[in-house]
């Protein structure tokens, strides 16, 4: 007992601190007053420009170095597109983050044809090993500390979240909201991006088609959940975690529990989550409207 315990709670860490990161980002996003949904096309971006850095760059730990910090320019990039489409076109933010999630996934399932010459999966690629995995996973943690402090307590915090809410009285107050946006987007998607880098290059050490598995729309309902704070938003993505890391705990040890329902236990937990605090909080007054 005291053995699966000991494994629930590493998997917990392991399996929650993608959903940590991209649900940071999240939190900074919706919090300047744009809706993030293109989180999952921004995670699956960052795992495969990882894992195709990697693998060109090689020469071990030095590779996978370089493979996460494109992981986490390649988020920032699609991040970009989201932001200047929100702020220069004023597009309608879902369908434009649903847009980039097609486009992200669909991107990288031709890549994989295209680089690596394999349908499926790339070739696996140097990894950050046991010492970089867990290296991020302590640093999403204090990243989640550390963003909660600057929101609410530095000058740049207070004019994000006054973005969020009330665009009009950042910009008479002589500043620009949308620039604001503008880099909150851009962070928001360097977050996804990295949280994506840890799936591809941190827990594993390959890119295979549909790897994010839904993690991004998880880490948007862990936004919610958290009241979009950047504390909360780790608690839930936590509690989300562990009801994924009980699918691997749990596998195998009872017979009568079909794999499939182990396998829908976050999403599940996500929706019921998400149920049960509608019209209990309130979303940034502005979150989603353009400006």
């Amino acid at each position: 007992m005291t053995g699966l315990i000991l494994t629930l709670l590493w998997l917990t860490l392991v399996k929650s601190t993608p959903i940590i990161y991209a649900a940071l980002g999240g939190v900074i996003s919706e919090r300047s007053g744009v809706i993030n949904i293109g989180l999952e096309g921004m995670m699956a971006a960052g795992a495969f420009g990882a894992v195709v850095a990697s693998n060109y760059v090689g020469h071990g730990i030095a590779g996978a170095m370089i493979g996460l910090l494109a992981g986490i320019a390649s988020g920032a990039l699609i991040g970009y597109v989201l932001a200047f489409a929100a702020t220069k076109f004023k597009v309608d933010q879902i369908v434009a983050g649903m847009g980039i999630n097609l486009i992200c996934s669909g991107g990288a399932a031709y890549g994989l044809v295209l680089i690596f010459n394999q349908p499926g999966a790339s070739r696996q690629v140097n990894s950050l090993g046991n010492n970089g995995e867990s290296a991020l996973i302590g640093f999403a943690f204090l990243l989640a500390i550390v963003l909660h402090w600057v929101l609410y307590r530095t000058p740049w915090g207070l004019r994000v979240r006054a973005t969020g809410e009330n665009p009009l009285a950042v910009k008479s107050a002589g500043l620009d909201p949308l620039r604001f946006r503008l880099v909150a987007v851009i962070l928001s998607g360097a977050l996804a991006g990295l949280g994506g880098a840890f799936l591809s290059i941190g827990e594993l050490n390959l890119y295979s088609d549909g790897m994010t598995a839904g993690r991004g729309f998880i880490a948007l309902a862990a936004v919610i959940f958290g009241r979009w704070t950047p504390l909360g938003a780790m608690g839930a993505a936590m509690v989300f975690g562990l009801f994924e890391a009980l699918q691997y705990a749990l596998e195998g040890r009872f017979a009568w529990l079909p794999a499939d329902a182990l396998s829908a236990l976050p999403y599940i937990a996500a929706l019921v989550a998400l149920a049960g605090i509608t019209g209990k909080v309130r979303a940034p007054a502005s979150d989603g409207v353009p400006y």
